[in-house]
This record gives structure tokens, C-alpha cells and sequence, in this order.
């Protein structure tokens, strides 16, 4: 095994000089000013006996509790992988399929299980790269038989020795160094946990300075796989809440299922997507309260974002019991506008649940309990299919049931994560209702602005769609419907994907590992065609069986065949698209892609659908062509910046950005 130089000493001034201009300089910020303003005031406001509780919620119970949180380090020249740590932000973002991919506005404050996490993923690059002895001693090669070498070019994430490796066994890391469970000193002693990380941070940090930690491919793939899986099984569970009225009030009729379609665009425009988009503040000031030491801020920001969505819910409710009369004036279809008007009016019972989940998730998230979520619509997602087959079908409530259903499952949805975080965990950042809720909304409003704007221009981008094609027919608005929820359900694999991604090389960078980074997007980039090419097969297989899925109506399964090719075509560039805007997130460059994506789909997108589809005649399949050129311009030019990047500039930028932090 190699012998492992000093450290490579740097200018950190230097790094930190040089992208003290960045315009991308708060990509890696570990805090906000508008987020650090309302937890300091919060601070300021709590009483003596409020602050003695919280602080003893953080006191380490053990020595293995300090030596974990002394894994996180704020010195610039760190490259722990926890000191620049990354969530997956955005879990179970849901709905329908976004334009703009989220940016993450996450914080570096970690719980326990982070910490842990960071600190076996630098273990187990050591290992994979013969820096470490393996935790399971193997036979050489020459003792395993083909089948056996061939599983483990698959599947094995340890790097193949090169001749350097063979050249510097003569001085193993190791030689007079224990395992992890073994002694340390003469007289019998064993090694305290303390002790173990600080050495072992050690080996670590000059291994990263050495350049001596690389990644393989293999490590990559099982990486992604193991990040993205529960987002992507999360993901569809949420989108299916959506697809459960699709798929029972489809088969009534077409007529109700572009009006499904009317009242799901008119409520995401007007609803939804304002709950949403205020809501990703609360990545930043929940995380940040956590950090703060105080956990009982976290539940006192979770109780003023539901108050501030419960007040919007009023002028939204105002447009929901009169959106009937709204969009007769917008639509030609005066019966289609009845029936979206009605759905409206039923859905409001459940918009106040809908915004405490919103809220309720980025609670949960910021104590990283990500599996909550999943828990919530594991149960609520089937329930809410059972209900829609049970009012419209077997109660024979028609169309009204669809929007009950909803509505039901809109207020079941913050209860079972009540339930979760009550019996099962995340209680000890709640800290009962309080008045001070009614204060301090300034910064949160500042900060939750551009999340709405964010949001609502993802919405519309697709939205606007629904709205042209009923223009057309009622059929062409029903096809609309089936189209959009086709499209928008393949999607939600890879934009999980592309979160993992953006996840795993965020830390990769900020650990300085800018080749294992490149490794791992290109590992993405692999992931992404493999998802889209599928995607693409399946849909132009079953172009003439998917729509019966949805209708029993002959005229509007014959338009989506004949229009789902156009879709069919594009999916390999979605797939792309998603992944670039994930890594561009990774890379701390998340404005050019919203940059791109805006201007591709409203400067060119637009034009090209609403001219080709009135202009030239070609209805629906106009519409979707504009699509299918602005994912195909955006897949081309962000994968062009992303391979043109400079990963070695790339890591200094993060560097700097942490330090200024």
C-alpha cells in the first residue's frame, strides 16, 4: 500500500479571493442573511427556560456523539466530506412535471445519522482505494475462477490496482496500525472512539491531498441507485395522487376528463404551486433553526409558514368557488368550465391539509428523516386510488367523487405525518403552539418570493398547454389531459435521479474530489440514457394500448396514439435534460440552468408550439413539437456546458464558497 505524503498545503486566501466574485457565490453558502435575521431574532425572543431545554436536547450523550460532531470542520482547507454535506433537498416534490429544476437552498447542519453517513462513505473510499485494509479479506485473483472475476468487474467498487500501487507496497499505511476493533496500545488498552476518528480523519484528509482518492464506476452506479430508489418510489407515489382521478374519471367520459384536466391546471396555477413555492423556504430557515442548537425553532417555523399558506388560502379559495365563472370566460367550453368550477369548490375543503404537508415535509427533512414522507404516502397514495374507485364507481357518485376523494386524502396526509412524528420520530423539534408564530413573518416572506417565482414559471411552462388545447375540441382537451399525465408520470424517474445526482456531486466537490465527481457524472450521464431510451421504447410500443388506460372513448385513445410519438421522441432529451440540470445543481451552477430552461421554453418552446399548433393547423401535435425542440436545445446546451467544465476550477469555486460561508 502507498505511504502517504504530508499534506499538500494551499492558499485558501487565494481560492477564497477569486470567487469572492462569483456570481454563483451563494450555490454553496451554508446559510442565507434573510434565514441567519429570523433565527436570530428568534433567538432574541425566546425565553431563559425555552433556551435551556433546547440546549439540552443537543448536549453529546456519549463520547462517540463529540468525536461525530467533530467530523464537521469549518476550516477552508477541510476536505471532509461531512464539512460540505448535502440532503438530497426536495424529497417527494410532486406534482405535476416541473420546467425548471428546484434549486437547493439546503444547509451543512447535520443530524447524527449524516454525520455517520459522510464519515463511512470517507471509510469506505480509503478501503476501495488499498489505503485502508478491506473489511472482508478476499482470495487474490488467481484464485478465483472466471465467473467469480467477472461478478466483481460488475458489481465491486474497489479500484484495480495500478503499477504505482505495487511500487509503494513496500510501506503500508497500516504496518504498526490497528483495525477498528483492534488493540492499540502495549499494555491492552483499546483505541477510544476519539481517538480511532481523529486518526482516521487524519488518514483521510492527506490521502485527499495526495490525490490518492479515486472512484470507480461500479461505486458510482451503486451509489445512484441507492440514493435515488426511495425518491423515485416517493416521486410516483405523490404524482399518483394526481393520476388516481385521471384514471376513474377518464373512463366516464371525455367530456369530464378534460374538465379533470382544466381544474387540475387552474388549481396548480392558483393553489398548488403557491403552497409549494413558499414552502422551499423552509429548506433553508428549518435546517438553519436546527443548527442552531435550538430545535424548538424548527417546529416554531414550521407553525408560521402553515399560518402564513392558511392566510393565502383565502384569496385562493376566493378564485376556487369562482373559478366557474373564470373560466367561461377563458375557455369555449361552457359544460368543461362548469365541471372544473365544481371541482374546484370540493377540492378547497382539502387545501388548508395540503399546505400543512407542504410545510409538514421540509419539518421532517430538515432533521433528515427523508423516509417520512415515504412512510405518509405509502399508505395515504393507495387509499387515495381505493377512494376514487369507491365514490365514483361503486357509491355511483360520477364525477363529484374524484375531487371528494382528493380532498379527503389532501387532510389524511398532514394527519398520518402528525401521527409519524408523534409516535415515531421527529417530536423533539416540536415544542407546542406558541404566539410567538404570529411574529417575525418578514424574513420568511423575503425568503419564500423567489421559491414562488420558481415554481409558478415550472407550472405554467406545461400548464399553458392544457389551456390552448381546449381551443381545439373537447377531445383534443381530454388527449391534452392523457398526454400531460403521461409525460409527466415517466418523468418522475429521472428528475429523482438527477436530485441523487446533484447530491452526490455536490459532496464529492466539496470534499475536493473533483475526478470522482466526473466520474460520477458521467456514470449519470450513462443512467440518464439508459432511463430515457426506455422510456422512448415503451411509450412508442404501447402507443395504441397506454390511452386505453385512461378512456374508453374511441376518438380521444386514436388522438393520443397519434400524437404520443411527438412525446416518445423527446424522452430521451427529458431524461438528459433533467440529469444536466441535476449535475449543473452538483457543480454549484443551478442559475444557468433555470437561465436555459426559461429561455428555452419560453422564448423558443412557446412561439414554436402556439404558431405550429394555430398557425400552421397542427393542433396537439404543434403544441407538443415546440416541447420536443426546447428539451432537445437544453439537453444539447447544458450537456455542452457540463462537458466543457473546468471540475478542478469547479472545487477551488466550492472551496471558497464554503469558506466565505
Amino acid at each position: 500500500m502507498p505511504t502517504l505524503p504530508k499534506p499538500i498545503q494551499e492558499s485558501s486566501a487565494n481560492r477564497s479571493h477569486s470567487l469572492s466574485r462569483s456570481p454563483f457565490s451563494r450555490s454553496f453558502q451554508p446559510s442565507s442573511p434573510l434565514a441567519q435575521l429570523s433565527i436570530e431574532q428568534d433567538l432574541l425572543d425566546a425565553s431563559d427556560e425555552d433556551e435551556n431545554g433546547a440546549l439540552e436536547d443537543e448536549i453529546p450523550s456519549s463520547e462517540d456523539d463529540s468525536s461525530e460532531a467533530s467530523t464537521v470542520r469549518p476550516d477552508a482547507n477541510s476536505h471532509s466530506m461531512a464539512s460540505t454535506f448535502r440532503r438530497p433537498s426536495f424529497v417527494a416534490f410532486g406534482g405535476p412535471r416541473p420546467a425548471v429544476t428546484p434549486h437547493d437552498n439546503g444547509s451543512n447542519y447535520l443530524t447524527k445519522k449524516e454525520k455517520k453517513q459522510s464519515r463511512n462513505e470517507e471509510r469506505s473510499l480509503l478501503r476501495d482505494n488499498h489505503l485502508a485494509p478491506p473489511k472482508h479479506p478476499h482470495p487474490d485473483n488467481t484464485e478465483q475462477n472466471a465467473l467469480t472475476r467477472m461478478y466483481k468487474w460488475a458489481f465491486s467498487p474497489r479500484r484495480p490496482r495500478s503499477e504505482d500501487d505495487e511500487e509503494n507496497q513496500t510501506a503500508p499505511l497500516f504496518t504498526a496500525q490497528p483495525s477498528e476493533t483492534s488493540l492499540l496500545l502495549p499494555n491492552g488498552q483499546r483505541e477510544s472512539a476519539r481517538t480511532q476518528h481523529e486518526r482516521l480523519n487524519r488518514q483521510w484528509e492527506e490521502a485527499v491531498a495526495a490525490g490518492l482518492i479515486k472512484t470507480t464506476w461500479q461505486r458510482e452506479a451503486k451509489t445512484l441507485v441507492q440514493y435515488s430508489s426511495p425518491l423515485v418510489v416517493t416521486f410516483v407515489l405523490q404524482y399518483s395522487l394526481t393520476v388516481a382521478s385521471i384514471f376513474t374519471v377518464g373512463h366516464i367520459g371525455k367530456l369530464e376528463l378534460g374538465a379533470v384536466s382544466l381544474a387540475s391546471m387552474t388549481a396548480n396555477i392558483s393553489g398548488y404551486a403557491i403552497y409549494q413555492g413558499l414552502a422551499t423556504s423552509l429548506d433553508t430557515l428549518c435546517a438553519q433553526a436546527y443548527g442552531s442548537g435550538k430545535r424548538q425553532l424548527v417546529g416554531l417555523q414550521l407553525q408560521r409558514m402553515v399560518y402564513f399558506l392558511w392566510a393565502l388560502t383565502i384569496p385562493i379559495g376566493i378564485i376556487w368557488l369562482f373559478a366557474e365563472k373564470i373560466l367561461e370566460h377563458i375557455v369555449p367550453e361552457k359544460e368543461s368550465a362548469r365541471l372544473a368550477g365544481l371541482y374546484l369548490r370540493i377540492l378547497l375543503l382539502g387545501a388548508p391539509g395540503y399546505a400543512a404537508f407542504e410545510s409538514g415535509k421540509r419539518f421532517v427533512q430538515a432533521q433528515g428523516l427523508f423516509s417520512a414522507t415515504t412512510y405518509v404516502l405509502l399508505i395515504c397514495a393507495p387509499l387515495n386510488a381505493f377512494m376514487n374507485w369507491l365514490f365514483v364507481w361503486h357509491f355511483n357518485w360520477g364525477f363529484i367523487g374524484a375531487p371528494i376523494a382528493v380532498a379527503i386524502t389532501d387532510n389524511l396526509l398532514p394527519l398520518f405525518l402528525f401521527l409519524y412524528v408523534y409516535y415515531v420520530d421527529g417530536r423533539q423539534c416540536w415544542n407546542g403552539l406558541t404566539k410567538k408564530a404570529f411574529k417575525n413573518w418578514g424574513p420568511m416572506i423575503k425568503l419564500a418570493l423567489p421559491g414562488l417565482l420558481m415554481v409558478e414559471a415550472e407550472y405554467l411552462a406545461f400548464e399553458v398547454l392544457t389551456l390552448a388545447s381546449s381551443y381545439f375540441s373537447t377531445t383534443h382537451l381530454a388527449a391534452q389531459s392523457v398526454l400531460s399525465t403521461i409525460t409527466a408520470l415517466t418523468f418522475q424517474i429521472p428528475f429523482p435521479i438527477s436530485i441523487a445526482a446533484s447530491t452526490r456531486v455536490a459532496n464529492l466537490i466539496g470534499a475536493t474530489l473533483g475526478d470522482a465527481a466526473k466520474t460520477s457524472a458521467k456514470v449519470t450521464f450513462v443512467a440518464a440514457i439508459f432511463v430515457g431510451t426506455f422510456n422512448v421504447i415503451l411509450l412508442s410500443a404501447a402507443r395504441n394500448y397506454i390511452p386505453q388506460l385512461f378512456t374508453n372513448d374511441q376518438a380521444v385513445v386514436d388522438l393520443v396514439a397519434q400524437v404520443l410519438p411527438i412525446c416518445a421522441a423527446f424522452q430521451l432529451f427529458d431524461a438528459i435534460t433533467a440529469n444536466c440540470n441535476g449535475l449543473l445543481r452538483g457543480l454549484g451552477f443551478q442559475e444557468i440552468g433555470g437561465y436555459v430552461n426559461l429561455f428555452c421554453y419560453y422564448v423558443i418552446a412557446m412561439p414554436i408550439s402556439f404558431g405550429t399548433a394555430f398557425g400552421l393547423g397542427w393542433e396537439l401535435e404543434g403544441l407538443w413539437s415546440g416541447v420536443a425542440i426546447a428539451l432537445g436545445l437544453v439537453a444539447i446546451i447544458e450537456g455542452y456546458f457540463i462537458y466543457t467544465a473546468d471540475w478542478e476550477k469547479a472545487v477551488e469555486e466550492a472551496q471558497g464558497r464554503n469558506a466565505a460561508g
